[in-house]
């Protein structure tokens, strides 16, 4: 792994990628995870989907962390 940013590919400095990154990825596991919340229910598992539903909080609160973040950085 390089130590050093450097954009030469994507354009975008390695930091801000990763930010953006992990922004889709807080996204992504939200969606998902209303899956598995909905799969917990049907099966009538309460505990599994309340695991679920705090997970998908985590999810959202690091997103929208990271969009604070983005706008942070990329406005200035």
């Amino acid at each position: 792994m390089s130590t050093t940013e450097t954009g030469q590919v994507t354009g975008t400095k390695d930091k801000d990628y990763d930010l953006i990154w992990f922004t889709e990825a807080c996204l992504s596991n939200t969606l998902r995870l209303e899956t598995y919340i909905q799969d917990a229910e049907r099966d009538g598992d309460n505990e599994l989907a309340e695991f679920f539903r705090r997970a998908q909080g985590e999810s959202r609160k690091g997103a929208e962390q990271a969009k604070g973040m983005l706008r942070q950085r990329l406005s200035g």
